[in-house]
């Protein structure tokens, strides 16, 4: 449950949303991919209500992306091909070398017509992890949700991800949530979630300052690592 929640995402800027777990990150972030309608109040995107979208237009617009992948039992080159079904074969590998993918999935008996399993059982789950971004890519939105996708991954792995998200987000509009508040000290804009509320909202620097809340979170959360967005 959300209330008074008032916020702006700016165009092609990194927008991080932080806070302890039930904070309601993640429902607000799928009430902006529209899992679920608002019941009062409005989300537009560059001006329009999202309510007046078609599903199809809304999903051109936003790319969700979880530490959950969603993948078939099929070819490599068909799972990731579902970000954009006309690709061509050169366009999802393209996707797939800008999401550092294509050296696994070459070293494969069948490279990309190799098939998977059931969600990528066949596959590792940064390599898993890797493909969702490769299909990401491939679809191109300009609206980019990512959703705590590296929270599971080793150090190498997630190092990886790193360069792949580094490519994926550039000239988009990004909201990322991150346990790893290290990750998201260069974002454009850092929101702090408290029990359904919007506590406070600034840089890194700004809310150091400001809000004993997020301050408490950066003490706590005692990690070193410091990525670039």
């Amino acid at each position: 449950l959300f209330r008074n929640v008032d916020m702006s995402i700016p165009k092609n800027s990194v927008t991080a949303l932080v806070g302890y777990s039930g904070s309601g990150k993640t429902s607000l972030c799928q009430l902006i991919a529209r899992f679920w309608d608002v019941s009062k109040g409005s989300i537009t995107i560059g001006g329009i209500n999202y309510k007046d979208m078609s599903l199809a237009q809304l999903m051109e617009h936003v790319n969700y992306v979880t530490q959950d992948t969603f993948l078939f039992n099929m070819s490599i080159l068909e799972n990731i091909r579902m970000g954009k079904p006309a690709a061509s074969d050169e366009e999802v590998k393209e996707a797939a070398r800008l999401a550092n993918c294509a050296e696994f999935i070459e070293a494969l008996p069948d490279g990309y017509n190799t098939v998977i399993g059931e969600n990528g059982s066949r596959l590792s789950g940064g390599e898993r992890q890797r493909l969702s971004i490769a299909r990401a890519l491939l679809k191109n939105a300009p609206i980019i949700i990512l959703d705590e996708i590296s929270a599971s991954l080793d150090v190498e792995n997630e190092m990886k991800i790193q360069e792949s998200l580094n490519t994926l987000i550039k000239g988009k509009t990004v909201i990322i949530i991150s346990h790893r508040l290290k990750s998201i000290e260069n974002a454009d804009k850092i929101i702090v979630m408290n029990e359904g509320k919007i506590d406070a909202e600034g840089t890194h620097a700004e809310l150091l300052k400001a809000s004993p809340l997020y301050r408490s979170m950066i003490e706590k959360s005692g990690l070193t690592e410091t990525y670039v967005y």
